[in-house]
Formats: C-alpha cells, sequence, structure tokens
C-alpha cells in the first residue's frame, strides 16, 4: 500500500485536501469482478453508491451493466433528462408530488422510469394527482417485496420496508395494480439486506461472524423458495419484464437463483471499507477522500483538519471513516473522526509532518460524494480528469 500512497501523493500533488479522488483502475477492475460474480446476469447499478454521473456513465458503459437504479425519482428524471440511461428504476417509493405529476404527463419519462410500489396507497396517490385519462402513458411499476426472515412470529431479520411478504400478499398487490387503468406492473424486487448488506466476517469481531453466517445460511434457502413462489404469483398478473435482487454483498448468491433476472450493485465499485468485513468477496479500494495533518499533539499523535464524514446507519463505530494510508493509523476511541478536527494513533503516526496527507476510506460507498464537489480520476500517478459530484451539480436528492 506504500506505492499507492507515493502514486496518489504524486497525482494530487498541486491540491490541497479536502478532496476526494478514485483510483479508475481499482473502479474499473472491481466492475469486471462484479460481472464475473454475476455469471452472465445483468448488473443494474444503483446511483446512491456512486452520486457521479460520469462514473454511473462509466460503468454502464462496460459489458454486463445494464440500468439504473436510482434512490428518488426527482433523481430519476434528473438522470433520463441527461441521457445517463434508458432505464431507470427508482428503489423506493415516492410522494414527491411535483415528480409524480412530471412523470405521468410525460411520454419520455414514462417509458424510461420504473417506480416502486408496495401497497395501494401509493397508486391512490398518483390517481389523484394525474387520473389515469389524462396521463402520456401508462407509469410503470415494480412491486417491492419484503425479503427479511422470519424464522419464528414476531421475529424479523432484515430491513424493515415493504409489507409485502408473502406469495399472497404479492399476487393481491399484483392484481389490484393489473386491474387498475393508468398502471402497467413490469418488475418485482427484494433487497436481502441480511444477506447482501451483513458482512460475514467482521473484523475483529469472530462471534458477531458466527451469528451472522448461521443467519445467512438459514435466510437464504427460504428466501429462495419464497421468492420462487411470489414470482410465479406475480407473473399470474402480469408479464414481468425483470426480477431484481441482491447487493454487492450477495452478487453470485443472489444471481444463481433462478427466479432473479438481474441483480443490483453499486458500492463494490467504490469499494468503501464496510465490505473489509465480507469473506466472499472484497472489492478494492477506489474511492478515497485525503485530508492534511495540521498538528502534531504529542509524539504518538497527530491531528488531521475535519474527517467527521459519518455513514448512515446503526450509531456505531464501523459507521466512521478508516484512516488508510499511510498504514498504521487508527481513530481515537474518545474522540474518533471530528467535524473540525480528528486526531489518528498508531505507528503511522510517527513518521508524518505537519502538511502532509492521510488518506481515508468511507464507511459507505456514494455518501462521500455528498461532502466533496468534484472527484480526481486516477490513473497510475496522475490525474486524467476531474468530474463532478451530484453536490457539485448543484443537486441533493435526500
Amino acid at each position: 500500500m506504500s506505492n499507492a500512497r507515493a502514486r496518489y501523493d504524486r497525482a494530487t500533488a498541486d491540491l490541497d485536501p479536502p478532496f476526494a479522488i478514485v483510483d479508475l483502475d481499482a473502479f474499473d477492475g472491481n466492475s469486471k469482478s462484479l460481472v464475473s460474480r454475476a455469471a452472465g446476469k445483468p448488473l443494474r447499478a444503483p446511483s446512491k453508491s456512486v452520486r457521479v454521473r460520469a462514473l454511473i456513465e462509466r460503468a454502464l458503459a462496460q459489458p454486463g451493466w445494464r440500468g439504473i437504479m436510482a434512490f428518488t425519482l426527482p433523481e430519476a428524471i434528473w438522470l433520463a433528462g441527461h441521457g445517463t440511461a434508458d432505464d431507470i428504476l427508482v428503489a423506493y417509493p415516492t410522494a414527491d408530488r411535483a415528480a409524480l405529476r412530471r412523470l405521468a404527463t410525460d411520454e419520455k419519462l414514462a417509458a424510461t422510469i420504473t417506480v416502486m410500489v408496495d401497497g395501494i396507497e401509493q397508486l391512490d396517490l398518483l390517481d389523484a394527482l394525474v387520473p389515469a385519462d389524462r396521463r402520456a402513458a401508462p407509469v410503470r411499476v415494480c412491486i417491492d417485496l419484503d425479503a427479511s426472515w422470519r424464522p419464528v412470529s414476531k421475529v424479523h431479520i432484515g430491513v424493515r420496508r415493504s409489507p409485502v411478504h408473502s406469495p399472497r400478499q404479492a399476487g393481491e398487490l399484483a392484481a389490484a395494480i393489473a386491474a387498475r387503468p393508468g398502471f402497467r406492473l413490469v418488475g418485482l424486487m427484494s433487497y436481502e439486506a441480511q444477506i447482501a448488506g451483513l458482512g460475514d466476517a467482521p473484523p475483529g469481531r469472530p462471534v458477531r461472524g458466527v451469528l451472522i453466517r448461521a443467519i445467512q445460511r438459514r435466510s437464504m434457502p427460504e428466501l429462495l423458495a419464497r421468492r420462487a413462489a411470489v414470482v410465479a404469483e406475480v407473473r399470474r398478473h402480469a408479464d414481468l419484464e425483470f426480477v431484481n435482487g441482491g447487493g454487492t454483498g450477495s452478487v453470485a448468491a443472489t444471481a444463481a437463483d433462478p427466479a432473479v433476472t438481474e441483480v443490483a450493485a453499486g458500492s463494490g465499485l467504490f469499494g468503501p471499507w464496510l465490505f473489509d468485513g465480507y469473506s466472499n468477496w472484497r472489492p478494492e479500494p477506489a474511492a478515497l477522500f485525503a485530508l492534511s495533518v495540521v498538528r502534531r499533539p504529542n509524539a504518538d499523535t497527530v491531528t488531521t483538519l475535519g474527517g467527521g464524514w459519518i455513514a448512515s446507519g446503526e450509531t456505531s463505530p464501523t459507521r466512521q471513516p478508516l484512516p488508510w494510508l499511510p498504514e498504521g493509523l487508527k481513530l481515537i476511541g474518545t474522540e474518533g473522526a471530528g467535524e473540525v478536527q480528528t486526531p489518528l494513533v498508531g505507528p503511522g503516526a510517527a513518521g508524518l509532518r505537519v502538511g502532509d496527507r492521510v488518506y481515508f476510506r468511507h464507511s459507505k460507498a456514494g455518501e462521500l460524494c455528498e461532502h466533496v464537489n468534484e472527484v480526481h480520476l486516477v490513473q497510475g500517478d496522475r490525474i486524467v480528469d476531474v468530474v463532478p459530484t451530484y453536490r457539485g451539480e448543484g443537486r441533493a436528492f435526500l
């Protein structure tokens, strides 16, 4: 890794931190690895895991990638307007009235964008905004299937998303959509967070790893059987164009499911440090941010300016950034990554001077880009391009 630090220092010698870089060789290598793990099934790129249009387009230009999974409808409309993709699935239900009106009254948008539903309330909202007879085209919809594992009554393992869990519930919603003028059911999605979103080998936490692996071994067979039954039930009411599943942490396992036609995977392109806790595949670190060392409180400690770029999710040390280069640095437990300063200790601190850089990895992927206006694309030891993030284009969708 010392070679990587030297390369990055040479490439960014004229820049003043804070700044973000993406190593294109690592990015492209991760993209190819994900495609290989998908074993012939197309990958859909979740935009929230990147939040840089140029890099979303770079992934989609490579064989094996097809379509975007957006996180809000206004974002999907913006991406469609730029021609980033002609197949955009919005991963979460929306109540954005202005965006729904635009979608329903624009024939091109209606052909490009698919919105997520998990109940008739979302259909009612759109009907109230734009009745079916005033729409430019039927609105494409996808049912969100709850992929959590419920081994016994009142036990829920996974994220809390859709109320649609059983084949019967999915069939009833599919029938309601099919009978509703102005809508077209085209897809089914299920995100197995307890498999794709939980590292089964968390560093320094062997007991947690044993529990997670046990959960995953038991929940995946249940999901495979239930998802197949759901797909069969929904197909009684609609000709589905796609069945989406998975995430970076489960690409190979999800792709092996005969009921799934495509897999979502985006975080693996950047390789955030949470994925160091997965045993089946670890992406190469591709996205980093650099901070300046501005003082030495003592011989064993250095302090960088800023650093509190905390990830979403449950409050825990796993949501803090990881000092990556130089090696041998760690956060102080009593301070962590701070808004204006981040103290670092460890053997790597001894060789750092005021003005040196420390490169960090974000805990998650695209959230890094909410803190910078641009990303510097590095190949070898030089910057080959500078591209704006969503924030740099004046866009903040959540």
